[in-house]
This record gives structure tokens, C-alpha cells and sequence, in this order.
């Protein structure tokens, strides 16, 4: 149960970034970044609210979720980081880093349907 409660915390401080750093990207880069840019910073805004909705679903489950959780939060931090940061600091190593957030959404996503398809479970949310 303990494990459970911290991915549901994991999953509130993931929310919780998301939502200001979307704010502080809203309210204090409009006048710096160009649209470009703005663009970028939304879609990392966009995936890492999206994926901490979903590791909060997940980790509410009476599914054993550990490995989406495990790779859905590093794809939050290598995907939707490396964009924040690319976005302002224009560091180009950064936008390599981006891909491999994607590969670690996917298999977190890949692991969602094979923990589904063991059928241990029939009851999502306890």
C-alpha cells in the first residue's frame, strides 16, 4: 500500500509542475519565446499534464501498474523537460534527449496493455 501512496504522490507533484509550469510558460515567456518555440513548450506542457492524469489513473488501480509508472514518469521528465529547456536555452543536445522521453511514453503505455492482458484483474479502481 505504502508503494501505492507514493506513486500517487509522484503523480500530484507531477500535476502540480505541469499546471505552473504552464502557467509560467503562459504568463512570463510570451514576450520571449518566438511562436516557435511557444509551440514546443505547449506540447511538453500538453504530454506531462496528460501523462500525470495518467499515472494518477494508474496508480489507482488495483493493476500492478509498477513498470508504466516507472517509465510513464521518465517519459514526463526526459520528454516534457528536455522541451521546457530546449524551448528557452535553445541548447540543441537537449532536443536529442526528447526522443527517448517518447520510446519511455510508449513503453510505458506497451506495458499498460500486457499488465491488462494477464486478466489477473477484473476491477480498475479499488
Amino acid at each position: 500500500m505504502e508503494n501505492k501512496k507514493n506513486w500517487i504522490i509522484t503523480a500530484g507533484v507531477m500535476g502540480f509542475l505541469g499546471v505552473a509550469i504552464g502557467a509560467f510558460g503562459a504568463h512570463s515567456l510570451k514576450d520571449v519565446l518566438t511562436e516557435q518555440t511557444i509551440k514546443t513548450f505547449q506540447t511538453g506542457v500538453l504530454y506531462h499534464l496528460v501523462h500525470s492524469a495518467v499515472l494518477l489513473a494508474l496508480a489507482l488501480s488495483n493493476y500492478k501498474f509498477k513498470n508504466s509508472l516507472i517509465f510513464i514518469t521518465t517519459g514526463i521528465i526526459l520528454f516534457s523537460f528536455s522541451l521546457y529547456i530546449y524551448s528557452i536555452t535553445g541548447i540543441k543536445f537537449l532536443a536529442i534527449v526528447t526522443p527517448f522521453g517518447g520510446v519511455s511514453f510508449l513503453l510505458g503505455w506497451l506495458f499498460v496493455i500486457l499488465e491488462a492482458l494477464k486478466g489477473k484483474n477484473t476491477t480498475l479502481l479499488p
